[in-house]
């Protein structure tokens, strides 16, 4: 672990099959959005059948993607949440097609029960927007002893998060509230390698709480786990450029550039190709 102050930094990231060493990394880890949706707020409807999903997947796995995250539910602003039949028949045929892929697979859900299925389908991380605080979904982690951890700030709930969010200091709280969800888990048992907290962009924020989080990003390093950047295409930047989702893409690569300057280990995108090649810049540069 590499000092930062009074606090550590991670040198690795126990991600199920896979371990990812940041000492031999420059750049971060990008993660790829695969939803098998009809209604997540940029691509739903796109990926809907497991076979076009799997080859949403394999476009991602050419250019260079290091992880995929896979979710059957859309938890945008407003969405409502689907039933844990429908989830599962969304992500299982994917899963299973993509096990072998070669690249680790997360499962973005807050269900216990889709966690669980899918960890023993093939998965090699949970991302929970809730940062297991639904009921059974902190066992259904316990119950792995390797599996990777992305745990999110959240205000509220994807129904009325984006209802007048409140802070008093948006990068304070959401810390303590990141930092008390990590110290939970580590106090039953798990490796402090496996988590990796996700300030949550968006979800329960104002523009002024996001663009407030992403010019203090480094702070959230502090804390000493990996953090997760979920920027990509997300109405902060429609705010700001007046841009519909599908034309985000030149704002969200940016957007993923200026976190990693500020400490991101992972970057949660949709348009992989387009990071990646942003992503090679920024190594020569930062050789």
């Amino acid at each position: 672990m590499a000092k930062i102050g009074i606090e550590v930094m991670p040198t690795t990231w126990r991600c199920g099959r896979f371990l990812f060493d940041f000492s031999k990394r420059k750049r971060p880890i990008v993660m790829g959005i695969l939803n098998a949706t009809p209604d997540s707020f940029s691509d739903g409807g796109q990926f809907r059948s497991a076979k076009d999903a799997i080859a949403q997947a394999e476009i991602m796995i050419k250019s260079g993607v290091d992880l995929i995250d896979i979710g059957g539910e859309s938890t945008r602003p407003g969405a409502e949440p689907v039933s844990l039949h429908e989830e599962l028949d969304r992500v299982l045929l994917v899963i299973e097609g993509l096990k072998d892929c070669g690249v680790p697979l997360s499962i973005d859900t807050y269900k216990a029960e889709t966690m669980r299925q899918a960890l023993t389908a093939g998965v090699d991380c949970v991302n929970d927007i809730w940062a297991l605080r639904q009921e059974g979904a902190m066992n259904a982690v316990l119950e792995s002893n390797k599996c990777g951890i992305v745990l999110m700030h959240m205000q509220r709930d994807p129904v009325t998060m984006q209802f007048n969010p409140e802070y008093q200091d948006v990068v304070a709280e959401v810390k303590q509230f990141l930092k008390e969800r990590a110290d939970l888990l580590i106090g039953k048992g798990i490796d402090h390698n496996r988590i990796t907290i996700d300030p949550g962009f968006g979800f329960g924020k104002s523009l002024e709480h996001n663009l407030n989080m992403l010019t203090k990003f480094q702070s959230f390093s502090e804390l000493g786990y990996p953090v997760l950047a979920g920027i990509s295409r997300k109405s902060m930047i429609g705010k700001i450029t007046g841009k519909d989702t599908n034309e985000r893409v030149a704002p969200s690569v940016v957007a993923a550039i200026m976190a990693a300057d500020r400490g991101a280990k992972i970057v949660r995108v949709h348009d992989v190709p387009e990071t990646i090649d942003a992503f090679k810049l920024w190594e020569a540069v930062n050789t």
